[in-house]
């Protein structure tokens, strides 16, 4: 499985912290890496909240993610060469200083690299990977590639594949299935914003399947 590099670039301020997490979160679940989602929001929120307390509101700020062997590898980029994070031993009513201890504890390692432009504060997560390519053996992750190589093979007869779907294209195969799905649900009735509602909750909480229930059931 290709896991490429992503990054975005954002304004550091505190609204964008949840959009963030969002991203993180549905790129991971792209890349079947649900096992660290939490954790990977959490040193994100915390990167860049120590980027908008010690450099400041608005600071134009990149975040890049990329996989390191097994690792998920987390990058926050801010211009700020002098303001360096440091690991704090926050006290338990301290109003600050947590940020760093919180990723030190959740990652495997974390650092401060320092350009000539720019300072990166990384942080690698340990993840279930085996390989690097390979991905966590769970029988979600089977079902989407199998949905994706089905989905493919019907838009797409007139194409030969010789290799795996990339990244970017499985991303717009999987918005092609959401939507049509929506479509088919909509086309019979069914409120299709409750139900993806359910089907975030059990993506993220792996509740018990819905089975084939009629759609005046899921309501």
């Amino acid at each position: 499985m290709s896991r490429k590099p992503w990054d975005l670039a954002f304004t550091a301020e505190p609204e964008e912290v949840a959009a963030l997490r969002r991203i993180m979160r549905l790129h991971l679940g792209v890349w079947g890496l649900r096992d660290v989602t939490d954790e990977a929001q959490l040193c994100v929120s915390e990167l860049v909240s120590n980027v908008i307390t010690h450099v400041g509101l608005g600071t134009p700020t990149t975040l890049a993610v990329s996989m390191n062997g097994t690792h998920l590898r987390i990058e926050v980029h801010d211009p700020d060469t002098r303001a360096l994070p440091t690991l704090l031993e926050a006290t338990s009513d301290a109003e600050c200083g947590r940020g760093m201890a919180l990723v030190g504890a959740l990652a495997a390692r974390w650092g401060v690299q320092l350009l000539p432009d720019r300072k990166v504060t990384w942080c690698e997560l340990a993840t279930e990977l085996t390989s690097p390519s390979g991905h966590v053996g769970r029988p979600g992750v089977a079902r989407a590639e199998a949905l994706l190589d089905l989905y493919m093979t019907s838009t797409r007869r007139s194409e030969t594949r010789t290799s795996r779907l990339g990244v970017a294209v499985a991303q717009n195969v999987v918005i092609g299935v959401i939507a049509d799905l929506l479509n088919w649900l909509r086309a019979h009735g069914c409120d299709a914003e409750e139900i993806l509602d359910r089907a975030q909750t059990r993506f993220e909480g792996e509740t018990t399947e819905l089975g084939d229930l009629p759609c005046d059931a899921l309501r």
